[in-house]
Formats: structure tokens, sequence, C-alpha cells
């Protein structure tokens, strides 16, 4: 391998050369390049994609401190960080023709005048099933961008969230049919 060049068209060449190689290539490639044993049950695209890496590091550098940093401490705790939601912050659910707000405190949620831990266990007292709580309440879809960075998905007549301001507050539109609705907005006082 190829080591120390800065030049892209190069780097680009010798990727080029990595994803060509086959598993017995890229394994022998892997021992001279880590040296050390291939961790078990790679497969060849992950090899290929380590290696590539690898090179690009040695050429153009590596992850910057901070970068390092972030990536240890999602290693040592194996959870992504928590969105903060402000306290005051209220979330509102409307689930099968009921209305259910949820007040954001400085040690949890609030539901019915019982304090949880998290949205979950709330999601879970409403429906009766394990939910997702961030899902439940429209804060995280799966595989896309939070709601408030995109449009609102249809839910039905029933099933809808709305993120309300501290005074249960809404934004207005003339209709209250969910596929008109605005995208949703967190509102929080502090």
């Amino acid at each position: 391998m190829r080591q120390h060049s800065t030049d892209p068209a190069a780097i680009e060449a010798e990727i080029g050369r990595i994803r060509s190689l086959g598993v017995d290539a890229l394994r022998r490639r892997w021992r001279a390049v880590f040296g050390r044993r291939l961790p078990v049950a790679l497969s060849k695209d992950l090899l290929g994609r380590m290696l590539a890496f690898r090179l690009q590091e040695r050429a153009f550098g590596g992850l910057d401190r901070e970068s390092l940093s972030l990536l240890d401490g999602f290693a040592r705790h194996a959870v992504l960080p928590r969105r903060h939601l402000k306290p005051g912050t209220v979330l509102v659910r409307d689930y099968q023709g009921e209305r259910h707000t949820v007040t954001v405190t400085s040690n949890g949620f609030d539901w019915q005048g019982r304090t949880y831990a998290s949205l979950s266990a709330i999601a879970r007292a409403i429906t009766g099933t394990a939910w997702s709580g961030p899902r439940f309440f429209a804060l995280a879809r799966p595989n896309g961008p939070s709601p408030a960075r995109g449009p609102n998905k249809t839910r039905g007549a029933n099933n809808r969230s709305v993120r309300v301001g501290h005074d249960g507050s809404q934004p207005a539109n003339g209709s209250s049919h969910p596929s008109l609705l605005p995208p949703l907005r967190t509102a929080s006082h502090a």
C-alpha cells in the first residue's frame, strides 16, 4: 500500500484497487496495515472501507481530538446523547380520541399528575404496548429528520401529535385535518 501520498488522484486510485481485491487479499492487506489479526466476521465491504479509511487517514490526517473524544464517549456509554427539552415544554398527543398532555420538568416528564423518567414510559402507559416515547410524541422519526425539520406525516384524525407552547397555544392554520397541519414545532419557555 502506498503510504503518505497526499495526491488525491493517487489515493482515489488506491481505493479503487482496494475495492477490486478479493477477501483473502483484503485480509492480507489488513494484517499488513494494522499489524494484527483481523476481527472475526467482518464482511468484504467493511474490510475495504476500513482499509480505505486508514489510507485516507494516513494521507490527509485523522479525526480531531474533539471528534475522537465524542466517539469514545459513545463507545463507553453505548447510547446516543438524549435530546434535551427545556423544562416547561408541553407535548400534546391525541391518541384514540383522547388528548394527552405531557409537561417537561427538571426531573422528568409530568403526565396526569405523575412524574415519569422517560417519554417511553408514558407512551407505554397510554397505549399499553412498547413504544419509543420520542416517536410517539413526534420528536423523532424512524430513518428520517425530526418533524421540526420536515413536513408532518399524516397519522389519521384520532392519532396525531401536536407540540404546543407552555400556555397551551397551537399554531393556527384554519384547519384541524392532520394532512393540512403545518410542520410540528417545539415551543419551550424557561
